[in-house]
């Protein structure tokens, strides 16, 4: 199953979702994760609190994450989470390793 991760560092799930520029595409079958793709975003969040939801960007980030399963990431806002799960992504507010995350992950999924 492919689980998408916010991870400014590849071995930590250590990003908010909506600072992510980029998330990362993992192939998690049993014990086995495989790293398949990195997708490259146009951030969700611009640090003004007076910012209208702005839809595209989540469009975008959704179609970057088609086909995932699930998304880990740091923190999430509500209009983010609720548009992800609206799609069909599953979210999970997580930290720690990735690898170990996600074959834990994987088991109630």
């Amino acid at each position: 199953m492919l689980i998408a991760v916010a991870s400014k560092d590849g071995e930590s799930i250590n990003q908010h979702f909506g600072h992510a520029e980029r998330f990362l595409i993992y192939d998690v079958d049993g014990e086995n994760v495989a790293l398949t793709a990195e997708k490259a975003i146009e951030r969700y969040c611009s640090y003004d609190p007076d910012h209208p939801l702005r839809k595209h960007l989540l469009d975008a980030i959704a179609d970057a994450l088609q086909g995932c399963r699930a998304v880990v990431c740091s923190q999430i806002g509500e209009a983010p989470r609720m548009e992800m799960e609206r799609l069909g992504i599953e979210v999970f507010s997580s930290g720690g390793p990735v690898r170990q995350t996600l074959v834990e992950l994987a088991k109630v999924l």
